[in-house]
């Protein structure tokens, strides 16, 4: 120890049996343009459907609990889009919005029929499934369940999906009116 005095090192700086400091990876600037630009689509649904709501006097509740956080299914994200699907799970207005349009679409009564009659293969009894029965090939009307039955939840099927069609209509409209920053376009815009 003599002549030579070790001090600790500067800091910020390791010694040499020091593990390396982790380092945040870098990603490639597509993918942060592409995380960039679906970040703000989700925003302006967001803050489009809050506008919506303002102008028909729809009351948005303020902020989303974990019970009434939507838990979107994959379907509904390749339904929807990952957008849409985003907004709808975490936007309070988007949801109030979906819920508005929803119910003011009406479906006829002939609509939710046509759906049974050309659907019979959604309707086969469980034990015609068990049997291996297909509508196409020698079912019988056993073997489909009554429409009296299932005509609820084609009706409510038919509904949801008439209300989803009228929010992606709104948004096509909405966000037609956008001018976005560069760099935070969607590409298809």
């Amino acid at each position: 120890a003599g002549l030579y005095r070790f001090a600790a090192p500067p800091r910020g700086a390791t010694n040499h049996d020091d593990a390396a400091p982790a380092r945040r990876q870098t990603e490639p600037p597509s993918v942060a343009r592409q995380r960039r630009r679906w970040a703000t689509q989700v925003i302006v649904t967001d803050e489009l459907a809050r506008r919506a709501c303002a102008d028909r006097g729809l009351k948005v509740p303020e902020e989303l609990s974990p019970a009434s956080a939507l838990a979107v299914a994959e379907t509904d994200v390749a339904d929807l889009g990952s957008i849409v699907a985003a907004a709808l799970a975490h936007s309070p207005a988007a949801r109030t919005l979906l819920a508005a349009l929803e119910a003011e679409q009406t479906v006829p009564e002939t609509a939710v029929q046509d759906y049974y009659a050309r659907n019979q293969d959604r309707f086969l009894t469980p034990d015609a499934l068990r049997r291996g029965v297909t509508p196409f090939d020698g079912a019988t009307p056993e073997d489909v369940l009554p429409y009296d039955q299932v005509r609820e939840g084609i009706s409510r099927e038919l509904h949801r999906a008439a209300g989803r069609q009228a929010f992606f209509g709104w948004l096509d409209q909405a966000r037609s009116t956008v001018v976005y920053s560069h760099g935070h376009e969607h590409p298809g815009d």
